[in-house]
């Protein structure tokens, strides 16, 4: 095992200007479980294939362990990659899938069905050790392309959305069993996906990236509590932060009938998270528009009622969103009023976006 850490990596693909991935500063500790995350095109992928050595470095350097790895070949860095397609041999059983790459590196067929049978029991793969990919489910065949690398016993395990062709319900265990399994074998693990519930709930650490550009990297628990910016605090947590444009005056920054005291001046982004409000006689009023309705909890959806309040988001469709007490609801068309509970107010410099 090994860590991994990128010092200013950069790629930038022929015919643009701007990098994919900007001098890129991540260490990953030995044994951690890191999860890059970000929207489409942040460059979250190019970051793991940089890893993997299959995209160029143009500046900059990786290194696995204390080894420069930068101009290294894939196959001698000693890491296993996982993809988001299974890339299954379709006419090989489950157990030659797994040990192929073992086979091609000279490996003693002895050694081999040890680690495919140590694989199996791992995952659950026992009973389908003779089956073809095509007599498998998604999520046994997700499995599978997890025992291939496994069985390599890598330095470093390398993921990229692996679970993204597989439906909700199924994501959702296959998520866990893979973080449980990370935690057994303790191997370094770096982990892409664009689903930000995912990150969270799998990763010692997460690494949230925009446009090629690093903006924090933390606990889970952390990145939601104190985001670094803006763009943090609104990708980060389901449903998202409101981000709301407020004018101060006198200390206070303005939103509808609210006052809320801060040492900025001029504008400033105002951040509260849907568990952050709670109803209150006379305070932030919004037009109920659609309510969510999940068992456990309840969501409201709508509109400031003052129509001077703005919205961070450039989105037509931005809502103001507040959770709400499931049993007793509102209706779309009814108007409520809440407040921000003490400390659930976040501040960001409207410039900038960064966290005041």
């Amino acid at each position: 095992m090994a860590s991994v850490r990128f010092e200013k990596a950069s790629r930038i693909y022929p015919g643009t200007t701007a990098p994919a991935v900007d001098k890129l500063d991540l260490v990953v500790n030995d044994g951690e479980f890191l999860v890059l995350v970000g929207p489409s095109g942040c460059g979250k992928s190019t970051s793991l294939r940089m890893l993997a050595g299959l995209e160029e470095i143009d500046n900059g350097a990786i290194f696995i362990g204390d080894r420069d790895v930068t101009n290294v070949a894939p196959k001698d860095r000693d890491i296993a990659m996982v993809f988001q397609s299974y890339a299954l041999y379709p006419h090989m059983t489950v157990a030659e899938n797994m040990g192929f790459a073992l086979k091609i590196a000279g490996v003693a067929k002895e050694e081999r069905d040890r680690r495919v049978q140590d694989a199996a029991k791992l995952l659950d793969l026992e009973a389908y050790l003779e089956r073809k990919p095509k007599a498998l489910s998604g999520g046994q065949r997700q499995r599978v392309a997890m025992g291939r690398a496994i069985v390599r016993e890598p330095q470093v395990f390398l993921m990229d959305e692996p679970l993204s062709n597989l439906d909700a319900k199924l994501r959702v265990a296959t998520r866990t069993q893979i973080a449980a399994l990370q935690r057994r074998l303790g191997i370094t693990t770096v982990y892409v996906t664009h689903d930000q519930v995912e990150a969270m709930t799998m990763g010692d650490r997460v690494a949230v990236l925009k446009d090629g550009l690093l903006q924090q990297c933390d606990t889970p628990r952390n990145l939601y509590d104190n985001p670094a910016n803006a763009f943090v605090a609104g990708f980060i947590g389901s449903p998202a932060m409101n981000l709301l444009v407020a004018h101060v005056e006198g200390g206070n920054a303005k939103l509808g009938s609210l006052s809320l005291a801060t040492k900025a001046q001029g504008e400033v982004i105002v951040g509260i998270r849907p568990e952050g409000f709670v109803p209150a006689p006379s305070g932030f009023e919004i037009n109920v528009e659609v309510v969510e309705e999940l068992g456990a909890d309840a969501f409201v959806y709508g509109k400031p009622a003052d129509p001077s309040v703005r919205f961070y988001s450039t989105d037509e469709g931005a809502q103001v969103i507040v959770r709400w007490d499931p049993k007793n609801p509102p209706r779309p068309g009814d108007r409520i009023s809440v407040q921000p509970q003490p400390g659930a107010v976040h501040f960001f410099d409207v410039a900038t976006g960064k966290a005041l």
